[in-house]
């Protein structure tokens, strides 16, 4: 079964384009107010200004350009993405759909571990999903939304990526890393195999820099036309279902030992149907161009440098994955077939 040209087509010939860093929605505030100074205070908080990551921890580039700044004075609708610094990864939130707009890791060995004896457990156990109080709260998706609306609490950043502290691990459960996505055969199944796969690419490259975007991808109608539709969920409706996810993947290992600083470089994206998917689907089915994805999600993830240095992932690891029931540990592991060179 594969899904590739199905995907393709979907990615380039849709011509859909997600716009980066979407816009903030204009929420229905009612409020009314005499005094202009309180006035402008509520609009601050409904529309901040324009923020970037800058290029060091704590530097947030706002435009001052005085024309900008009288034309928005009294709010900047946006489009705005908040840039979420967690512990185990970055993030951009995505305020009109309620999920995040992209996610970003760093993997390594190290960075995998758990926790040296002394420092304190790490267990899954303890880690609850909360809504995430950095967000405003008109933007944010709420516990109540994912109640019995037949969807998983996707993690974006799995939780098995941050196991060296407890505190990093409860970051991974906020609802800003979360997206809704179907649980069996997906969520639960492979798509968590895909998260494993990532992982494990650790032990054959010193760097792993995972990407994980939400995609909304158009369909063909029965008249020709490409449409997006998709489901919202909550009550009122507040939560926006992806119809794909992407995992977009660079890897990175000294080409000898000689010359540790020459890197061999590894790409690839994976572009998954929010949909079960069964576990003997080969994973080189997913595989898109890393530039259809960005074309799709309308950001740019790598640099033409990287993308016409990186080698094919596939051609330099496995691209195999360890089917593992993660909601039944009684199962042994087994692997799926691999599709042909």
């Amino acid at each position: 079964m594969s899904f590739s040209p199905r995907v393709y087509d979907l990615l380039w010939k849709g011509g859909f384009f997600f716009v980066g860093g979407v816009a903030g929605s204009m929420y229905a505030t009612h409020h009314h107010h005499n005094n202009l100074k309180i006035l402008k205070q509520d609009l601050n908080i409904l529309h901040p200004p324009l923020v970037e990551f800058g290029a060091s921890e704590d530097k947030v580039e706002i435009s001052k350009d005085p024309h900008v700044k009288e034309v928005l004075k009294y709010g900047n609708p946006g489009p705005i993405a908040d840039p979420l610094v967690r512990k185990a990864y970055v993030a951009a939130y995505d305020r009109r759909l309620r999920h995040p707009a992209w996610t970003a890791e760093h993997l390594t060995v190290a960075s995998l571990k758990r926790p040296a004896d002394g420092e304190g457990p790490v267990d899954r156990g303890n880690s609850k999903f909360v809504e995430d109080e950095d967000l405003p709260i008109p933007f944010r998706a709420r516990l109540q939304d994912y109640f019995k609306s037949g969807y998983d609490r996707g993690h974006m950043v799995p939780a098995a990526d941050a196991k060296f502290s407890q505190a990093a691990m409860d970051e991974t459960f906020l609802l800003s890393n979360i997206a809704p996505q179907v649980g069996d055969g997906f969520n639960r199944h492979y798509w968590a195999y895909l998260e494993d796969w990532c992982r494990r690419l650790t032990k054959n490259y010193a760097d792993v820099y995972v990407f994980t975007i939400p995609l909304y991808l158009p369909r063909q109608g029965t008249d020709g036309k490409w449409r997006v539709t998709y489901e919202v969920i909550g009550s009122p409706p507040n939560v926006s279902v992806p119809t794909h996810f992407a995992k977009v993947v660079l890897a990175t290992k000294p080409t000898s030992p000689s010359k540790p600083d020459v890197l061999e470089l590894s790409a690839g994206a994976f572009v998954l149907p929010n949909a079960p998917i069964p576990d003997n689907t080969p994973m080189e089915s997913f595989q898109m161009p890393i530039e259809a994805v960005e074309h799709a999600a309308g950001l740019l993830l790598l640099s033409k440098a990287i993308k016409a240095a990186a080698k094919p992932i596939c051609t330099t690891t496995e691209c195999e994955l360890l089917i593992r029931k993660f909601d039944d540990a009684q199962k042994k592991p087994r692997r799926a077939l691999s599709s042909p060179n």
